[in-house]
């Protein structure tokens, strides 16, 4: 589904770093504050059973890239250091010839700007392409080679960029990666202030860091009214993966980023999962199923929850391609499907086209990480298949029902266990075995 010219929306992705489910206040959190992000959920839909492609950072944002899943590309993990990456059978970044979302759009004529963390390869990786090489007219980055942006500059380029687009009279897509809340958490006096009367200091840091950025997004939000064009926007909020969580063991210290800077430490990581299984690097929803909210006045509904729909981050190319009117590839193949007329209300109780996820987890579970076993996974209609490294455990959960992935039923049903496995081992029977192709820096060779 295209739309006509007069009707393509510009397009601003707000992108969280280990941001929960349910740390948002419109979403139920005790005491962290997002009101401009509560706003979207207000004027716009919550969809609440969205997922992304991995339970960590590099491979999600590919998928949102590609639309595509990142195994496919062996990208199963973050990227980090030449020797780290090569150890793990990945690539050193996201090949630069892969099918991108900001070069569709910008050959449909839209400006595309990046602002915030990259992590498509990493700033340890001096040869590493730039954001500039997918297909984006301008941008900002972290986590990326060259000159890292400071993390909260995100807004204030975003705002320019758009006024830009205006006075060229362009659309634009924008992506907003934030920082918040990964580590290392770097806590400004007037958002502590605001947490102060929290009894316990992770739990202030946690709450400023989120309202913080919190109101960034306000500032873009409020850029869109002031500049009369926030009903031509669609505007999304969601998060690479669930929440990072520490053993409750850590001291509070501080740690050093090379990309961002200093900040506290992961004992300030308090996100909560809203009664999710696991949290960030697990595949089971608590790893991967984030807050999702969409708004675009008069075409999605306001006030609405979506607590349905079965929706990926695979969705979003062919979704925003098919808003502007972006003519794809030919020989491209999404592994999403355009979810246009879910965003305008209709649901999509049953996914009939199979969402597949991988990522390296150790079996039997470790000691204190109960959750984090499951290497493979697959959903189709409303099944779930669970299975760790070797497939020689598995679990089937009904996730339309089950959102806490409480009750095993493969003794139930062991024919759609049967039929899921099946369908896992085809799709792994089409994955690569290696990274090819010009994804590979010169600091291997130099490390031999």
């Amino acid at each position: 589904m295209s739309l006509a010219a007069a009707e393509r929306p510009n397009i601003i992705f707000l992108f969280a770093d280990d941001w929960g489910w349910g740390d948002l206040s419109c979403h139920g959190h005790p005491y962290v504050r997002t009101p401009h992000i509560d706003r979207l959920a207000k004027e716009g839909t919550d969809f609440q059973r969205f997922t992304v492609a991995s339970g960590v950072c590099s491979p999600s944002r590919a998928a949102v890239m590609t639309g595509q899943f990142p195994a496919r590309r062996n990208i199963d993990g973050h990227f980090a250091w030449v020797p780290q990456n090569e150890k793990r059978g990945m690539p050193d970044w996201l090949a630069v010839d892969a099918p991108s979302l900001p070069r569709f759009l910008r050959q449909a004529g839209y400006r595309t700007a990046h602002y915030g963390k990259w992590h498509l390869s990493n700033d340890m990786i001096p040869d590493s392409p730039t954001p500039s090489a997918y297909g984006y007219d301008d941008y900002g980055a972290f986590n990326c080679s060259g000159e890292q942006m400071p993390w909260h500059e995100d807004a204030s380029r975003a705002v320019a960029f758009i006024e830009e687009s205006l006075r060229q009279a362009k659309p634009f897509f924008i992506n907003v990666w934030l920082h918040e809340p990964h580590t290392p958490f770097h806590t400004v006096p007037k958002y502590e202030r605001r947490f102060q009367h929290l009894p316990e200091r992770g739990d202030q840091i946690y709450a400023s860091v989120l309202s913080h950025a919190d109101d960034r997004i306000g500032r873009i939000l409020d850029a869109l009214d002031r500049l009369k064009i926030a009903e031509g926007t669609l505007v999304i909020f969601s998060s690479d993966n669930g929440p990072a969580r520490g053993s409750g063991k850590e001291p509070m210290a501080l740690s050093y980023d090379t990309a961002t800077g200093a900040g506290w430490d992961i004992a300030a990581s308090k996100g909560v999962t809203g009664g999710r299984r696991g949290h960030k690097a697990s595949l089971f929803e608590g790893g991967i199923g984030v807050p999702f909210l969409a708004r675009w006045p008069g075409r999605i509904a306001p006030g609405k929850i979506d607590a349905t729909s079965l929706v990926s981050a695979v969705d979003l190319l062919p979704t925003f391609c098919a808003l502007a009117g972006a003519d794809l590839p030919a020989d491209y193949a999404p592994d999403g499907i355009s979810i246009v007329e879910v965003l305008k209300g209709r649901t999509l109780p049953v996914r009939e086209k199979p969402l597949f996820w991988k990522i390296d987890a150790a079996w039997p579970a470790q000691k204190g990480k109960p959750d984090h076993w499951v290497a493979w996974a697959v959903v189709s209609g409303h099944w779930k298949l669970a299975a760790n490294h070797d497939l020689s455990h598995v679990r089937l959960y009904d996730i339309a029902k089950d959102l806490g992935e409480d009750t095993d039923l493969k003794s139930a049903h062991p024919e759609v266990a049967a039929e899921l496995l099946a369908r896992l081992k085809a799709w792994q029977a089409t994955l690569p075995n290696k990274p090819t192709g010009a994804v590979f820096s010169e600091l291997r060779e130099a490390g031999r």
